[in-house]
């Protein structure tokens, strides 16, 4: 069964940095993409970047893009989202996500979610 556990989270000056982790298990995932995504208070879900396991491709958000960068570690299993210049809007509770196949910025399209891990960014 695959288990997807976020950590990094916290609370953050704007302008700060942080670096959240996706510790992946249960598959081998050379065939999957992973995924970020984040869902700040009464605002839906939404997909932040993606990256593919075997080709490291990668996709962001607009909203992120110059940002944040998204990688992984093959020998770790694990996918990173290094997020600097941290904005107030920013502020979400951040999952990762997994999904047999390429990147895709679409929620519906992942199949394995984790609990979350929450960002905050004060101002």
């Amino acid at each position: 069964q695959v288990q997807l556990v976020e950590s990094g989270g916290g609370l953050v000056q704007a302008g700060g940095s942080l670096r959240l982790s996706c510790a992946a298990s249960g598959r081998t995932f050379s065939r999957y993409a992973m995924g970020w995504f984040r869902q700040a208070p009464g605002k839906e879900r939404e997909f932040v970047a993606a990256i593919g396991w075997s080709d490291s491709s990668t996709y962001y958000a607009g909203s992120v893009k110059g940002r944040f960068t998204i990688s992984k570690d093959n020998a770790k299993n694990t996918v990173y989202l290094q997020m600097n210049s941290l904005k107030p809007e920013d502020t979400a509770v951040y999952y990762c996500a997994a999904r047999l196949g390429r990147i895709d910025n679409g929620l519906g399209s992942y199949d394995y979610w984790g609990q979350g891990t929450q960002v905050t960014v004060s101002s």
